[in-house]
Formats: C-alpha cells, sequence, structure tokens
C-alpha cells in the first residue's frame, strides 16, 4: 500500500482492489498507518483519499544507512559460497 501511495492519493476502493480485500480489510490496514505517521487522510466528497507521509520513512531510511555499506561485500561472499557449495 505505501508503494501504491508513493505515486499519489488514492482513496480506500482503489487501494484494496489489487489485494483482492475487503474494504473493511484495508480501512484497519490505514489506520495503523495512519496511526504510526506513514499515511494521511483528507475527506473528498463521500471518499476519503489517502497519501504517504514519507518523513518517518526518511528516519528509517537515516538509521539504516550506515549498514548499507556491510551488505554488498556479505552478499557477495554468500554468492561465491553459494556457487562453491550447491
Amino acid at each position: 500500500m505505501l508503494r501504491m501511495l508513493a505515486g499519489g492519493e488514492l482513496s480506500v476502493s482503489e487501494l484494496a482492489e489489487p489485494f483482492g480485500m475487503s474494504l473493511s480489510a484495508v480501512s484497519q490496514h490505514l489506520a495503523v498507518l495512519k496511526e504510526a505517521g506513514l499515511v494521511s487522510q483528507r475527506k473528498q466528497g463521500k471518499h476519503r483519499m489517502y497519501r504517504l507521509e514519507p518523513a518517518p520513512l526518511r528516519k528509517v531510511d537515516d538509521w539504516l544507512a550506515p549498514y548499507r555499506t556491510f551488505w554488498p561485500d556479505r552478499l557477495d561472499r554468500l554468492g561465491r559460497y553459494l556457487e562453491e557449495n550447491p
């Protein structure tokens, strides 16, 4: 859902469609995301429109940044190990 919302505002029904979920289930997911500060909502007529709030994700990205330097080397080593030990 966050990936979908990164493209712009969407309604509950638009968010539910690709997942085959009920509107109620999507609304529950959105409530959790809203409580976490990851989405916000506004009313547009009888619909509620949701949008991504990226600030909390930036904090996570900033926290992860120092660890990213370890991954390429470790993944390369894992790849070599898997090639040598099928």
